[in-house]
């Protein structure tokens, strides 16, 4: 924890539901230690002058692959580190890092690594536990994870994975497959959020998923089933249950590519601020060049190309992740979804705080929370990020 105090002034401070004007900020022992408005004299302190632009808590993302050129699933401490940092120059202060479906062996040295890396991470978003995505999905709505590793719940297996490490704290799972709704409670009973994710199933699996503990859909409507039609009746799909449970939380990829406008519209009118999350899913190619890539492990992964500010599998039939930072899923909600920054900013804070209950700490700026503060321009640029009160990211010293 950093003993230095800074004072920012003359910003407008992102409240949950409103803007404070001519605010001041003191930061003191990586902890919020003042909010007020004015100016204020704080002797022997860093004085960052905001110059009228936004000061926000910092951005929590909850679903990310990779960015930077590196990915969690490489294999390394310095990937996990890497990909902490690149994040933390768009805004990133806390993320929740992501695995892909793989086998048993190279989840378990995930894992190991995880702990490694949490220890060393002093530049980057500080990490908020493991999300595990795979290997229980199905086939059909697997988009770009790999084919090879996607199998049924097993109760041995996931009870050593889960045996093996304290930091799993969320899971994405198809609930319909052979086990799942076992495997929900189970998750529930040693606190990891079991999560909806591609999945083909209907709506009467997903009422029984949500009392088994699933009530959180992983980027929703991809990789998931709509309306279908068998023998000529029509079943709901994971994407309307989510709409009609009012108690399910979401979590949407917001780069205006996997939704477009009216779809991310929409998701809103129905969930509301209060149950969305903004997510990047960013893959390693974020914050890199257009080109050739690679999805998961840079040696044995998923070649894929980034173009068009998405990553595509190389026939170009499929997504295979995205390329976003944190700031353009500000940009992308309050320019092309018509939202208000505060909600869109509350979606990006506090509702994915909510979500993985770490509110007491981080998601809003308070006194005693958390020094994780953005300072953002009108057009979403981010100029500082501070992390538990050390500057990590200075636009000016870039």
């Amino acid at each position: 924890m950093t003993e230095q105090t800074i004072k920012i002034y003359n910003g407008k401070l992102i409240g949950i539901n409103r803007i404070i004007e001519h605010a001041v900020i003191v930061l003191r022992n990586g902890k919020i230690d003042m909010i007020a408005q004015g100016d204020i004299t704080i002797p022997d302190a860093i004085t960052i002058n905001a110059q009228g632009k936004y000061i926000t808590a910092g951005f929590i993302d909850i679903h990310v692959h990779g960015g930077g050129g590196a990915d969690f699933m490489d294999g390394n401490v310095e990937a996990f580190l890497k990909v902490a940092e690149t994040h933390a120059k768009y805004g990133t202060t806390a993320m929740v890092p992501t695995t892909l479906t793989s086998d048993k062996a190279h989840l378990l040295e995930t894992l190991r690594i995880y702990d490694e890396a949490h220890l060393q991470n002093t530049n980057g978003a500080s990490f908020l536990g493991l999300h595990i995505e795979g290997p229980y999905f199905s086939m059909n709505q697997r988009g770009a994870q790999d084919p090879r590793y996607i199998r049924d719940p097993d109760p041995k297996e996931y009870k050593e994975i889960l045996h093996a490490s304290d930091a799993i704290v969320r899971w994405s799972v198809a609930p319909e497959k052979k086990g799942a709704i076992a495997f929900g409670r189970y998750l529930r009973q040693h606190g990891v959020i079991p999560s909806i994710a591609h999945t083909d199933a209907i709506y009467e699996e997903v009422i029984e998923a949500f009392e088994n503990g699933y009530n959180l859909a992983t980027h929703l409507y991809s990789a998931m089933s709509g309306v279908t039609r068998k023998d000529a009746f029509r079943y709901a799909g994971v994407i309307e249950s989510a709409f009609i449970i009012d108690e399910m939380d979401v979590e949407i990829i917001a780069d205006g590519i996997h939704l477009p406008a009216p779809l991310l519209k929409l998701v809103y009118k129905i969930k509301g601020p209060d149950k969305i999350a903004l997510i990047t899913d960013a893959m390693r190619g974020a914050a890199m060049p257009a080109g050739p890539s690679m999805l998961g492990n840079i040696k044995n992964g998923l070649p894929v190309i980034i173009e068009d500010d998405v990553a595509k599998l190389p026939d170009r039939s499929s997504f295979a992740g995205s390329v976003a930072t944190t700031n353009r899923l500000i940009r992308t909600m309050v320019q092309l979804a018509d939202i208000s920054l505060t909600e869109a900013i509350k979606m990006l804070t506090y509702t994915p705080a909510r979500i993985m209950g770490v509110t007491d700490k981080k998601g809003s700026l308070a006194v005693g929370k958390d020094a994780d503060i953005v300072i953002l321009d009108q057009d979403f640029n981010v100029h500082q990020t501070i992390i538990k009160g050390k500057i990590v990211y200075d636009s000016a010293q870039s």
